[in-house]
This record gives C-alpha cells, sequence and structure tokens, in this order.
C-alpha cells in the first residue's frame, strides 16, 4: 500500500496538533511542509504522522507531533535565533528549529544516533545550518551563549548549566517531573518558569532521578 504522506501530514496538523492549542503559523506551515516520514525508520515509517512516540534504537523515542509543536510553539524562534538542542535523536526537531531560527547546535550523546541524524539532514537537503556534537549534554562546556535552548528528554530536576547557556531574554524548553506526571515548562533567563502542559517521555541519559530505596 502506497501512502499519501502529503495527505497524512496535513491530517496531522490539522486532526492533532491544531487542536492542541496550536496556533503559531509558522510552527504550523513547518509541520506541515517538512517530511517527518524522512526521519522514521523505515520499520515504522507508516506511523510517522500517527499521535504516538516512535523508537529511535538505544532507548531513545521520537516524541508525539503535539509535543514537538507545543514545543515548537513555546520557544517562539526568530530568524535571527541560536538555538542549542539537547537531544538530536532523528535530527526531525533540528530540522524544524532550523527552519525557523538563523542557526542550531545540537548535542546527541550516542554516536550512531548523530550519524544517522545528519544524513536524514543531508538526505533531504534540510538543516544546512545544523551542527550536531556528539556530546553528553550535562558534562559539555561552551563559552557561546543562546537565544533559544530545546531539551527533548525529560530531567528529574533542572541542571543550572543550561540556564547559564542563554542570554538575556532567552528561553528554554524543558520537561521535568517524575514519571507519570511531568510538567512541560518555558523556563526565561531571568529565572521565571511557565508551566505549559503535562505529559511523560523518556529522561536525559544522566538526568533520571534516583533510585528509591523500599523496605
Amino acid at each position: 500500500m502506497t501512502i499519501d504522506y502529503a495527505h497524512a501530514r496535513e491530517m496531522m496538523v490539522e486532526q492533532q496538533v491544531r487542536p492542541w492549542d496550536v496556533l503559531d503559523t509558522r510552527v504550523l506551515e513547518v509541520l506541515a511542509r517538512l517530511p517527518r516520514e524522512a526521519f522514521v525508520a523505515e520499520t515504522h515509517r507508516a506511523l510517522a504522522y500517527a499521535d504516538v512516540e516512535l523508537p529511535l534504537g538505544h532507548g531513545q523515542k521520537m516524541m508525539k507531533p503535539v509535543i514537538e509543536g507545543r514545543m515548537l510553539q513555546a520557544l517562539d524562534l526568530q530568524p535571527g535565533d541560536e538555538v542549542l538542542e539537547v537531544g538530536t535523536g532523528s535530527g526531525f526537531i533540528s530540522a524544524c528549529l532550523a527552519d525557523l531560527a538563523r542557526e542550531v547546535l545540537s548535542l546527541e550523546i550516542q554516536p550512531e544516533l548523530a550519524e544517522r541524524a545528519r544524513q536524514n539532514l543531508d538526505a533531504t537537503k534540510l538543516g544546512s545550518n545544523v551542527r550536531i556534537e556528539v556530546a553528553d549534554a550535562l558534562d559539555w562546556q561552551t563559552q557561546r551563549h543562546f537565544d533559544a535552548i530545546c531539551i527533548t528528554a525529560a530531567v528529574d530536576t533542572i541542571p543550572p548549566q543550561f540556564l547559564k547557556l542563554l542570554r538575556p531574554g532567552g528561553r528554554m524548553f524543558i520537561i521535568q517531573g517524575s514519571s507519570p506526571v511531568m510538567a512541560a515548562q518555558l523556563v526565561r533567563a531571568d529565572g521565571s518558569i511557565e508551566s505549559l502542559f503535562e505529559t511523560d517521555i523518556a529522561y536525559l541519559q544522566g538526568a533520571a532521578p534516583a533510585p528509591q530505596f523500599q523496605l
């Protein structure tokens, strides 16, 4: 069976993303145009536009489209923005960020995923303004600062080093808490936090809560 991906993409935007309060026309246009199926493993390609997480390997998953939409909308990216992405995954969000901003630096702890994401971006001729670096974001050091930071996995507590990477007026999307109820938040450089919605996704490697010992 041949899948009409353009139609599936349109249905995803109109039946999933927009009803979930994603109304930013720039975000909707990006999600309606970028070929999400090209970033999904062939075995799961038929589900590229379904309302489900998709496995990427190494315990990582591709977010649901609705969460991707809310995340991109919350960051309110401007054409001149420099963005740090933590967790490259498939490279799809990297491509979305790159379309909305000037430059994206994406960190991926798994070399295999980093290489595959680069291949996905190159094959789709997207993300020429994306640089992927293999690194553990929790130990990563840089002198750079960013207008926006996009964390694509959950944390138990917000790592303070991420906040220090924000420029004045910068903002960070991050999902914090304990499964099964986590809070998606927009954290600003001044320390203010806006709670956006509840969800439940996998933890960033090294950022899960410490195991609780029970008697």
